[in-house]
């Protein structure tokens, strides 16, 4: 294509080949589909990009995200507020929900103990974990961090952070693959891991 360079659409392409999971040529495929919406359709599109980005916020109390104060699960008074499920992404509870087997609350810590990434305990949301703990409310926490080597070291921490507590703390048990993440597994595998926990 040397010679074919049109500017904002190399553009266009550069920016969706910088998305996760994108290669040039979906890329190019997904520009070239945007070039072919009407005008009407590109400024939706581009409105619920800049609707999300800037609507969409941290939970008070669980981390996830949500466009109100509290998200829907956190509103929701008939979950069960006793039992916490922390993980380490919005996409990882998204995956929990599917299970439709927990009525528990989240908690979100937006990321994993990683060294090597210069991530330590700091930069996640630790903190607010163990300020949702001290009224006495929550008697297990469940551990759902993805079965790697950093989520792992993150369950451990958090595990010895909650024993003075004396609160119970599970893991999900081994139904999903080693070093895989918990968005990519089915419904069913979640289901039994979720069954299938135990203390830490």
């Amino acid at each position: 294509m040397t010679g074919y360079n049109i500017p904002p659409l190399a553009k266009l392409i550069d920016k969706f080949e910088s998305l996760p999971g994108i290669g040039s040529k979906t890329a190019q495929r997904l520009a070239y589909h945007v070039l072919h919406m009407t005008p009407d359709q590109a400024k939706d599109f581009a409105t619920a990009i800049t609707d999300a980005h800037d609507k969409i916020r941290y939970c008070a109390k669980c981390c996830n995200f949500s466009d109100e104060e509290l998200c829907p699960i956190c509103r929701n008074k008939a979950r069960d507020n006793t039992v916490i499920c922390v993980v380490e992404s919005p996409r990882d509870a998204m995956a929990m929900e599917s299970t439709r087997e927990f009525q528990g609350t989240y908690h979100v810590l937006h990321g994993a103990i990683s060294p090597l990434n210069n991530i330590g305990p700091d930069q996640l949301y630790i903190k607010e974990l163990l300020s949702r703990l001290q009224d006495g409310t929550v008697t297990e926490v469940i551990m759902a961090t993805n079965p790697t080597v950093e989520g792992d070291a993150t369950a451990m921490y958090i595990s010895r952070l909650l024993k003075p507590l004396g609160i119970k703390t599970t893991r999900l048990a081994y139904g999903i693959p080693v070093g895989g993440d918990l968005e990519y597994a089915d419904e069913v595998t979640l289901a039994r891991a979720l069954e299938g926990r135990s203390e830490l």
